[in-house]
């Protein structure tokens, strides 16, 4: 990662968008954390409705050729070739115009095209026809927070960790999280961040946000704990370096004080980090 821990929010199909650093009140993005490939998620909506789980061999033709899309779609997306990729979408929906997987990348095309009415659209399609992909509800939710419509984005969010076997909790948490503190729910926000972290302590964002958070209400005991373990980690930037440094200087450890210093000068020479620092501007 580079010199501002980025993310670009939380998308969650597996093909999604990411977050990192929250300061105040915005919200840093990049694209990584987030990230990953469409997962599967037709078999356990319709389990909920047959006597057995779907298989390979229950799929119908026009299933299996729309997947064969929809794989193609999510490479191309992966490696930044957007139209391309929803061209491959258009035909894996042509193929199978029930295909809810289809609709959650979909989604997060549109998204990255800027159109928030098609990918509002592509996500209600998506989870109506499989209310089970918390991914799905995940991006949504995302999607939603990103317009500000905060309550109808802790729905879906909601709805993403309700689902028993979710393997990203620790993710939606984090969405939800930083939902919050854009929100102005700094309690809220603590109590997500906290869950967050407890499934996934390596993750810088939650690290760092939920450290930020306890700064702001002068928990620095416990601040100290979140930050120190980021940036003793390969995710250290300035951004962190600089919430160390203020922490160890309210806690009144010259010695950690010095050590970070140093790394913030060495590694981050024009970061506005270390002009605040040289100008001893603590903002506090």
């Amino acid at each position: 990662m580079t010199a501002a821990h980025n993310l670009q929010t939380p998308p969650s199909t597996r093909v999604q968008p990411a977050v990192w650093a929250l300061t105040g009140s915005a919200l840093l993005m990049a694209a990584s954390l987030l990230t990953g490939c469409v997962t599967r998620s037709d078999a356990g909506a319709d389990s909920a409705n047959r006597k057995d789980i779907v298989t390979d061999s229950d799929e119908p033709d026009s299933r299996k050729r729309a997947r064969l899309r929809l794989e193609l779609a999510t490479g191309y997306f992966n490696e930044g070739k957007t139209t391309v990729a929803l061209d491959e979408i258009k035909q894996a929906l042509n193929n199978d115009p029930n295909f809810a997987d289809a609709y959650n990348l979909r989604g997060l095309i549109y998204m990255r095209l800027n159109d928030p009415r098609l990918a509002e659209d592509s996500f209600r399609r998506s989870i109506a026809l499989n209310p089970r992909d918390a991914n799905a509800a995940h991006n949504f939710g995302w999607m939603l927070c990103q317009q500000q419509r905060y309550p109808e984005s802790y729905t879906y969010f909601k709805q993403a960790l309700a689902v028993p076997l979710y393997g990203d909790q620790a993710k939606t948490l984090m969405a939800q999280g930083l939902c919050e503190l854009a929100d102005g729910q700094k309690e809220p926000a603590e109590r997500s961040l906290a869950k967050a972290y407890e499934l996934d302590a390596a993750n810088p964002i939650t690290g760092y946000n939920l450290a930020n958070l306890l700064y702001q209400r002068g928990d620095y005991k416990r601040s100290q704990f979140y930050i120190r373990r980021l940036n003793n980690g390969e995710f250290a930037n300035a951004e962190s370096l600089w919430l160390g440094i203020k922490i160890e200087r309210k806690l009144g450890d010259t010695v950690a004080m010095g050590q970070l210093s140093g790394q913030l000068k060495r590694r981050f020479p024009q970061s506005s980090e270390l002009f605040a620092l040289e100008k001893g501007v603590f903002n506090d």
